[in-house]
């Protein structure tokens, strides 16, 4: 087995026994990033010279016994909406193509503070607005399992980057599903932890009552482990909770005897694809053999998710969005005639399509005349599904559905119809709106070889249960494997680039 080829715990643990070093294991992925990224396209930024300098530095730590954690060590990519200090950080967008932050958020801060070496940032959907990380100003991000269709958003780069063997772990965040909708289409394990668990300081907003960075790994036990180094009280976020239950990898037990598992049966019904519904349900067999009580049951107001999501989410993003107006930091328009004229022609020039319309949603929302139709009811339709959650989890301690309805579209489709884009969410959004734990694990290939996700939700600082559950049909299964990009043909990329 090649480096690149390895979990982040096992590259970890032979840095540790001095079997490579840290420097090696970041030429190891960046040789691979050569090698796959004229396909992938999966980061925005890569900063090589950077790398090796972090990896040396971090060598040196180890060996002075400085850096004993499993991830020292480890390269990792971060999604590009993360701040990191002197690395550029541009949500995928116009709007911010140039802007190098002065400071590092929590969460990268505890990636180097952990030993981790970060490689560069991945691409996304522009300001994480997207289901296809086709949104972005610089490019697609491509399925690694097959270049012609997406890899998910809003995180696809970096779950991409993952699948294809470019990083060992990466940083994602999540809004409505954008860390497990792509780790569904990439076949990697992606973990959307309860808010508040990780600080939101230094993620550019865009919903921030929903909004929630996340690790994506090859496999469970590697998200356990970065969650175990992101999950912390941060003062400079006031959303941040501070918990002393965060031993997440002491929940890697392969026992889920008379653990209860729910499976919505609002879930299987209408629009979920044949081989999707068939993998989810044998996912569901596996535990029950295991000693899981499996049973299906109702969880009511699945229809009004949607509706509710996008209402709250524009108008968040209407209000974070407003400081890019050209005067403080960012993109500037030329040839302005005016303040007001440079604020519009700035914005017109620096927002894509995506963005522009989920801002006019949600200013819409909040204007006068439609606040009370709208947003406030929105904000108890949200109450409501929370309620329902609370109801399920008073019963079960998973519960079980698919992470997407399909699997990963072709390049181009969902573009053209926006509003399937927004309803291939309708079962992560909902997770988001309770402030619930959610995980996705790759539970098989459907009939053209592209992977399928396996969603486990569990109840509000519950993430050992889905850890839990996770690892029992990991090991029941076997680990998922990575994304062979090499076997493309150059008659098969001529035709993917011709199309």
């Amino acid at each position: 087995m090649e480096l690149w080829q390895m979990t982040a715990l096992e590259l970890g643990r032979k840095i540790k026994d001095k079997e490579v070093t840290a420097v090696e294991a970041a030429k190891a992925s960046l040789a691979q990033i050569r090698k796959v990224e004229g396909t992938v396209h999966a980061y925005v930024t890569v900063d090589e010279e950077g790398a090796l300098l972090r990896a040396k530095q971090a060598q040196e730590k180890i060996e002075a016994g400085e850096l004993a954690g499993p991830l020292a060590g480890v390269p990792v990519a971060v999604k590009d909406n993360i701040c990191t200090k002197g690395m550029r950080t541009t949500c995928s967008s116009r709007m911010l193509e140039n802007f190098v932050p002065t400071y590092s958020a929590d969460a990268a801060e505890r990636l180097t503070d952990a030993g981790a070496v970060i490689l560069g940032k991945t691409n996304m959907d522009e300001f994480a607005m997207g289901s296809t990380t086709e949104t972005s100003a610089f490019g697609v991000t491509r399925n690694p399992w097959n270049p012609e269709h997406v890899p998910g958003g809003s995180s696809g780069g970096s779950c991409a980057a993952v699948a294809a063997g470019e990083c060992f772990l990466a940083l994602g965040s999540d809004t409505g599903g954008s860390i497990r909708q792509p780790s569904s289409f990439c076949g990697v394990t992606g973990i959307k932890p309860t808010y508040g668990t990780v600080s939101r300081y230094g993620l550019i907003a865009y919903g921030s009552s929903l909004d929630q960075i996340g690790p994506v790994g090859r496999d469970v036990a590697d998200c356990a482990a970065l969650l175990e180094v992101l999950a912390a009280h941060d003062c400079r976020d006031s959303t941040s909770v501070a918990r002393k239950d965060t031993d997440f990898t002491a929940a890697l037990a392969d026992d889920v005897k008379g653990m209860r598992i729910g499976i919505p049966a609002d879930y299987l019904g209408e629009g979920l694809d044949a081989g999707v519904r068939r993998a989810v349900l044998e996912a569901a067999q596996v535990l029950k053999e295991r000693g899981a009580v499996v049973e299906q049951f109702d969880l009511s107001l699945v229809e009004y998710a949607i509706p509710a999501y996008y209402v709250i989410a524009s108008a968040e993003a209407s209000s974070n969005l407003s400081r890019f107006d050209g005067v403080k930091y960012g993109y500037r328009c030329e040839d302005a005639e005016g303040l007001h004229h440079m604020y519009k022609k700035t914005r017109s020039e620096g927002f894509g399509p995506e963005v522009k319309r989920r801002i006019m949603l949600g200013s819409f929302v909040l204007s006068s005349g439609y606040y009370d139709a709208y947003y406030l009811k929105a904000l108890r339709t949200k109450a409501l599904i929370k309620k329902a959650f609370d109801e399920a989890f008073a019963k079960y301690d998973v519960i079980l559905g698919p992470a997407a309805p399909y699997t990963a579209p072709r390049l181009g489709e969902s573009l053209s119809d926006p509003i399937q884009m927004y309803l291939g969410d309708i079962y992560t959004i909902s997770v988001n709106l309770a402030g619930l734990p959610g995980m996705t694990v790759p539970c098989g290939m459907d009939a053209k070889g592209l992977p399928i996700g396996l969603q486990l939700i569990g109840d509000c600082f519950k993430e050992k249960n889905i850890l839990r559950a996770g690892y029992a049909f990991e090991q029941a299964r076997g680990r998922a494997p990575l994304a062979d990009v090499g076997r493309l043909t150059e008659a098969e990329k001529k035709e993917g680039e011709a199309r």
